[in-house]
Formats: structure tokens, sequence, C-alpha cells
């Protein structure tokens, strides 16, 4: 087995990059550090981004008895939404209730939406679906059902279609704004072909809360039900719990995901994105879902139990942290990380008792596409897959992996079971003081083999 040394992945640079971006271009013209002159009384200046600490911004109140604005639905918290984020920014303060969702909740740059712990229960009400019975072209913005019981203007739709020329699914997400018995106007054009030869669904799917190209967004003490038993599955490159599309700088604590037919927090293309102190748990897919792109993720703190996989680190997600995470019974992989995912830190973790693998680095197309420079420092991998299950699987051309100072153990029995299994094409994968116990063969090691 070929051991290397990660020179250029310290902890120092994984936690540094984190400061890069708006926040320390911010930082340097406060400070002065960049060699500007130190702004010392900041003020409320058109279009720029360095602001006064104010003491006070708007808060809205939203209840199902009382509040500011009175309502069970996604109705009044999206119009407590839109407003706050009119005046600038500011809170929007959902309180104790159950709110049953016919649409997702769309934030907005500069909003916090704060709820009231376990009291707070934003639900999403069950799926229909049918087909289309008219085709729709690309630059329609209406669609015909075949049966249209049960939807209603202001109904959250997902379109699915089989793409005639690819083969590939098309999924649009839109919301139906206006009606004529079996045809409905959309928000926006499809920008797609659905046509009926293809057999397209209309469905009432969408995510609980949702964000397309925004930024600066907190999340707080709310807990999102997706109602998994009576949803159709819609997947995490589309949907969740919380589903964020080329986002900046949002920042989720103390959130409750649960039971999504799909998965639970899902961001692409999102950049500097914080989940601490969150628990995302019984979702038909992945439990937190950095996605493609996605740069700087922190990841501090949560629980991730009972989904298909704990943490997906997705496509080219990079200078990402997971810290003291709590990943449990998960039915196949506790962490997943694959496809130019480099240079990420996971640390201080508990994985226990996943389905497959502890901890799986994925097999991709080709050394180009590899996780290369990961660090998987100080984690407890304990009890993972059945018989022949694995702790840490390092597969495919993956380079320069570093295995540190972990605990690895097999409880249960050996059986067939291994610690740690390294590829055959693998390259520069160094094992240092890792603690592997209980197994039928500590390493193994594919090169020899």
């Amino acid at each position: 087995m070929a051991t290397h040394n990660l020179s250029g992945l310290t902890r120092r640079r994984l936690l540094s990059a984190g400061t890069v971006g708006l926040a320390g271009l911010v930082a340097g013209r406060l400070s002065g550090s960049d060699g500007r002159p130190k702004v010392e009384r900041p003020r409320a200046t058109s279009g720029d981004v360095v602001q006064p600490d104010w003491g006070e911004r708007l808060t809205v109140t939203v209840g199902t008895q009382k509040g500011d604005l009175v309502g069970a639905t996604d109705k009044p918290i999206q119009a407590a939404v839109d407003y706050v984020a009119r005046l600038g920014g500011g809170t929007v303060h959902i309180l104790p209730g159950t709110y049953r969702l016919d649409n997702a909740v769309y934030l907005r740059s500069g909003v916090r939406l704060l709820g009231s712990g376990d009291e707070s229960v934003l639900i999403k009400t069950p799926s229909i679906s049918t087909n289309l019975a008219e085709d729709s072209d690309w630059y329609d913005q209406e669609v015909t059902l075949v049966d249209a019981a049960g939807f209603q203007v202001g109904d959250g739709v997902c379109l699915q279609a089989t793409n005639p020329d690819t083969q590939s699914t098309e999924v649009l997400k839109r919301t139906l704004v206006a009606r004529s018995g079996n045809r409905f106007k959309l928000d926006r054009a499809l920008r797609e072909n659905f046509w009926v030869k293809e057999s397209p669904t209309v469905s009432k799917l969408f995510p609980v809360l949702s964000g397309e190209e925004i930024e600066d967004i907190v999340i707080e003490k709310i807990t999102l039900d997706g109602n998994k038993a009576n949803n159709e599955n819609l997947n995490g490159n589309y949907a969740g719990c919380i589903f964020l599309q080329d986002c900046n700088r949002i920042q989720m604590r103390q959130v409750t995901a649960r039971a999504y037919n799909g998965d639970g927090i899902s961001w692409q293309i999102c950049h500097d994105v914080i989940v601490e102190d969150s628990h995302s748990h019984g979702h038909a897919g992945y439990g937190l879902h950095p996605g493609s792109g996605s740069q700087r993720p922190l990841m501090r703190r949560n629980r991730l139990e009972d989904n298909e996989l704990g943490l997906f680190f997705c496509w080219g997600v990079k200078y990402g942290l997971a810290e003291e995470n709590t990943i449990v019974d998960n039915h196949r992989f506790g962490v997943s990380i694959g496809h130019r995912d480099t240079d990420n830190l996971i640390r201080n973790n508990e994985i226990l008792r996943s389905g497959e693998v502890g901890v799986l680095f994925r097999k991709e197309r080709g050394r180009a596409f590899a996780p290369h420079r990961n660090r998987l420092e100080n984690n407890r991998i304990i009890d993972s897959g059945a018989e022949e299950g694995i702790g840490v699987d390092v597969q495919g051309e993956t380079e320069s992996v570093m295995i540190v100072s972990n605990e690895i153990r097999e409880t249960r029995g050996a059986l067939k079971r291994t610690g740690v299994r390294i590829g055959a094409e693998t390259s520069d994968i160094q094992l240092v003081g890792n603690r592997i116990v209980g197994f039928s063969q500590e390493v193994a090691d594919l090169h020899n083999a």
C-alpha cells in the first residue's frame, strides 16, 4: 500500500477557506487590513455591503390563532416572508401551531425564518398526481390535466416527463396561478416540451422550504415534516424538507427535518452553507446533501438517522467541514464522498450502524473525477454493514486521502467484515494511528490481492 503525507491539506488551510468571499472582503474593509483606511463609522449607503450593526430589524409574527398574520397554511407565512424582504430584511417568527402547506414557502434574501422549536410544525399536504391531457410546448405557460380533482390555484406542482432525445427525466417545479376547468396557468413558462406521447405527469410535489438565487438567510428552531407516507418520491436534486439552489451564506440551526420522500436538507451550487445542531431523520433519501459545486459547507453537531444515507457529498463539493455529527442507523452509508469532492475534512463524528459501509469514498469514472485530498480524522465508525460490511471503503482512483486516529470497531462478531478496504487503483492513501478492532480483516489492501 502506497502512503503519502498530504502536505497541502492542513486544518488551517481547510478552515481558513471558509473566510474567503464576501465575509472576508467585508472584514477587510472594516478593519483596514487590506491597506485601505479602516471604516470607523459605517453608514447605510445605497448598494454597499458594509452596513452598521443595526440593533433592531423588522419582525413579523405568523400564528394559527394570533399574530400579525393569521392562518394555518403556507399563504400567511409566504406573505410575511415577502413583506419582510420588501422592507430590507428581518425576522418572520412562526408561532406555535401546525401549518399545512399546499406549496413551498419560498425564502427571500435577508430574511430570518424563526420558529418555536417542536411547537412550530410545517407539514406538507398529501401529493396527488395525474397525466397531461394535451401537449404543452416549451414556450407555453399552461397545462391541461386529465383529472384536475384536488388541484387548486396556488398549489405547488412538479411536472415530469421523459425527454424523447436523451431518455432522461425532465423535472420542473411550478405554481398553479389561474384555472379554467382542467386548464391551469403556471407562474412561469415551461421552457421544456411536455408532450402527451411521453406520458408526462403533474404532481402536487414541492419542498417544504425553498430558495433559489438568494443570500444571507437564517432558518432556526423550526420543525419541517415531509409527510413521507402520503407523498410520492421526489429526489434531492429538486426537493427536500429544505431545498436551496444557487444560494450564498445560508445558516440553519436547530432545525428538525423529518420524513420527506426524498432528501432532508439539500443544497445545490450553494456556498458557505452552515447547518448546526439540527436533526434530519426518516427520509427516503439523504439526511444532508451538500450538492453539486457547493463550496465551504460547515455541518456541525447534527443528528442524521434512519435515512437512506446520512451525509452525501455530491459533485465538486470542496473545502467542507463535517464535525461532531451523530450519524446513526442509515440504511446504506453513513457518509459518502465522491465525484470531484476534494479537500474536505470529516472529523470527530459518531458513525454508527450503517447498513452497508460506514464511510465510502466512491468509485467514479476516472482519476480526474475521484475524491482526492480528503481527511478522515478521529471518528468513531462502529458496526458497519451486514456480514460482509466495511468500516471505510476507499474505491476507484482516489488519491491522497488521510485516515487518521479513527476508532473503527465491530462489536457483532468478525464474520467476513473488513475495517478498511483500499482499492487496487487508489494511491497515496495513508492510515495513521487508527484503532481497528473486531474484524476478520483489519485492512484489506487490494494492491496486494
